[in-house]
């Protein structure tokens, strides 16, 4: 049986053919030539590819493709520390509004590729598929600054859905740490966050309740927190066998887990987060289940 998945998991480890990778590249480069197209944006706005895409973890035949398009202006989201105020680092109230730069945005996408094709969301605009391109999830973004007490900053990503939520990225500092991950576990990292992101569709496609509550990106991040001597096996089976034994014997309790970070390592992944936690517990289990062994 572990011959079997072996095979399976092997094919499960590719990132995206060619011909699939060829459409995300398309759609990145159409989104960057609609920006560029908006008298309003063309010299203010920087769109640059974030998720699994960038981050090299994203499976085959699910390859739509997630871009961000940053103001780059005198605008953005600041995170001072206790006492302090924008006073404290010579920093000016803002003129232009996140809800503003957002519409335009949207207008910019709609007047280069038509209202039919792109669709507003809670936080992104979908620009759908087509022949030549995949679907891409545009969100518009300001520079989120995390200050410290000496004037200098860390540089993530910030929007406010249009329920209200906000949302504060780190793709950069993801980016450099998965790639540490991978290059210290002699390249396992991202076949095994490739590997567990499939089964996880899987076992949603077959209608395991467990799969539905978690996106790749928790997938991802759960896989960041195994120690990489857990990757040093001489087969995928072992490893994939090792890391969700691991992960089911940590997520049994938040004090093994209630440390753990995302892949940024800037924002914690489950801390104090109950459900969260058992969601996690109870999707491993089931994986282990699924593949013989639980």
């Amino acid at each position: 049986m572990s011959a079997e998945w072996e095979a399976c998991f092997a094919r499960w480890a590719q990132s995206p053919s060619k011909t699939e990778t060829d459409k995300i590249e398309h759609s990145i480069t159409a989104i960057k030539k609609a920006m560029a197209a908006w008298p309003s944006l063309a010299t203010v706005t920087r769109a640059f590819v974030q998720g699994s895409y960038r981050n090299r973890v994203n499976v085959r035949q699910d390859s739509d493709v997630d871009i961000a398009v940053i103001y780059t202006g005198d605008t953005f989201f600041p995170e001072y520390p206790e006492g302090t105020t924008h006073d404290t680092f010579g920093n000016q109230p803002a003129t232009y509004s996140y809800a503003q730069f957002k519409k335009d945005v949207g207008d910019a996408l709609v007047g280069y590729f038509g209202s039919a094709h792109v669709t507003r969301g809670d936080k992104a605009f979908d620009v759908h598929e087509n022949t030549y391109r995949v679907d891409a999830d545009v969100v518009p973004v300001f520079e989120h600054r995390r200050y410290r007490r000496t004037g200098t900053y860390l540089s993530g990503t910030q929007l406010y859905s249009d329920k209200g939520v906000k949302i504060v990225n780190w793709p950069d500092q993801h980016y450099a740490n998965g790639n540490e991950k991978n290059n210290s576990t002699r390249r396992a990292y991202r076949k095994i966050a490739r590997i567990v992101k499939k089964l996880r569709n899987v076992m949603d496609d077959e209608g395991a309740p467990e799969a539905k509550p978690l996106k790749g990106f928790n997938v991802e991040c759960l896989i960041w927190n195994v120690p990489d001597v857990l990757f040093m096996h001489d087969t995928l089976f072992r490893d994939v066998t090792a890391v969700l034994n691991y992960l089911s014997t940590q997520l049994s309790s938040m004090e093994a887990c209630g440390e753990w970070g995302e892949v940024s390592d800037l924002k914690y992944l489950l801390k104090g987060n109950e459900i969260k936690r058992q969601q996690f517990k109870a999707f491993i289990d089931r994986a282990r289940a699924r593949i013989g062994i639980a």
